[in-house]
């Protein structure tokens, strides 16, 4: 049974498939500039690229036109989309560093450019535990528990600008948290693990609040009740399995920099961007 809302002209036509056009591109970038690193002598781990294909496969999933369809469908399909493009799609481009790896390839111009990003004002308010919790889970909160979601399934501009958002701030939790990627003034590994145990009760919240109000949220989307249970349950068990995954990436890599500094033949070089 589908929830009844018209269907976007979003996945019609050519448009559906530019998103995974591209992912492709920037792949095929990521993939070049990480077999240029791997002919230095620092080289480049392929795991790292190997998770960067996992992350952008996942953004190809959550975009082709068959899932983008089922999505303004049916809640349950949007749901699974959600949890791609906002929480494992970034989790694993997050651990292929693209911006360590972007210092190191692109000529004298692009690494002043993404070192001057980097020790910006906007870098440093983003990476304030506050406002990477609120984006995060903020967002979420407004758009199933406001019109926005009713709303960003009938207007083409607006459905973009949150699946932006949603892939941007699961990316900028991830980097926070766990990313290889240099950060300016990098929090404490017990701030870092708080804001993650924050954000995983927030969303767990939201997720028993769409169950136990299956009827009236999200506002005036008329949903099937049976179908927002599933959703509220994959949200659930799906942010769960995510919020795990991100919380081994961080003692895996709080560990490694720990083994690192033991060895004082191998320095570590500074991961915090002032």
């Amino acid at each position: 049974m589908t929830d009844g809302l018209a269907h976007s002209t979003l996945s019609d036509g050519g448009r559906g498939w530019l998103p995974i056009f591209a992912v492709v591109v920037l792949t095929g970038c990521y993939l070049a500039a990480a077999g240029r690193a791997r002919r230095t002598t620092a080289g480049w781990r392929p795991l790292r690229a190997a998770s960067f294909v996992v992350g952008a496969g996942l953004l190809a999933v959550a975009f082709s036109p068959v899932v983008a369809s089922a999505a303004h469908h049916d809640v349950r399909a949007h749901m699974v989309q959600h949890l791609l493009v906002g929480m494992y799609a970034p989790l694993a481009l997050t651990l292929a560093a693209p911006m360590t790896l972007a210092l190191r390839t692109l000529p004298g111009w692009g690494r002043r450019g993404v070192t001057s990003l980097l020790r910006s004002r906007v870098s440093h308010l983003l990476s304030r535990p506050v406002t990477v919790l609120l984006l995060n889970v903020g967002g979420l909160y407004v758009v199933y528990l406001t019109p926005l979601y009713v709303h960003a399934r009938t207007n083409e501009a607006l459905h973009i600008a949150v699946h932006v958002h949603l892939f941007l701030a699961g990316y900028l939790f991830a980097w926070f948290a766990a990313g290889p990627d240099p950060a300016p003034r990098r929090p404490s590994l017990s701030v870092r693990l708080s804001v993650l145990v924050l954000a995983a009760a927030a969303h767990a919240v939201l997720a028993k609040l769409l169950y136990a109000r299956a009827s009236h949220w999200p506002p005036g989307a008329a949903l099937d009740p049976g179908n927002v249970r599933d959703a509220a349950q994959l949200m659930y068990y799906g942010g769960d399995l995510a919020e795990l995954l991100l919380a081994v990436a961080v003692f895996t890599a709080w560990g490694r920099r720990r083994t690192r500094r033991a060895r004082p033949s191998h320095p570590v070089a500074e991961t915090s961007v002032r």
